[in-house]
């Protein structure tokens, strides 16, 4: 459960829990102090973003079972790096987002209008 708002201001909503995402991996787009990357863009991944993301030296597909991380396939939910969905939306490979899922600090990075043009149903 959150307090926190998304970016249409109403309470967000649980991004993913399988797998479990967010930067508390509570499956919740929250940020904190030490959140340096503001994961807050509730995505769902697709082909072409995975391997962007994978070319900017950030492999999400790749399991790290030290980390607890199962690797991300297309259709999965992921709070993704604020400045990561605006340089995928730039190269013209954002993935979909989730808007009620969006955590509202994500405005201090992109756009709501961008934002509205890929978002999907929770």
């Amino acid at each position: 459960m959150s307090d926190a708002s998304n970016v249409l201001g109403t309470p967000l909503v649980c991004c993913c829990t399988d797998p479990m995402t967010g930067y508390y991996r509570d499956g919740w787009c929250n940020t904190g102090a030490g959140d340096f990357g503001a994961h807050v863009v509730c995505a769902e991944m697709t082909a072409e973003f995975l391997h962007f993301t994978q070319q900017q030296g950030n492999d999400l597909s790749t399991p790290v079972p030290a980390f607890n991380f199962p690797g991300l396939k297309p259709g999965d939910r992921w709070c993704l790096c604020a400045s990561r969905w605006q340089q995928a939306l730039v190269a013209g490979v954002a993935p979909p987002v989730v808007l009620e899922s969006t955590h509202a600090s994500a405005l201090e990075h992109v756009s709501l209008n961008d934002l509205k043009q890929y978002a999907i149903a929770v």
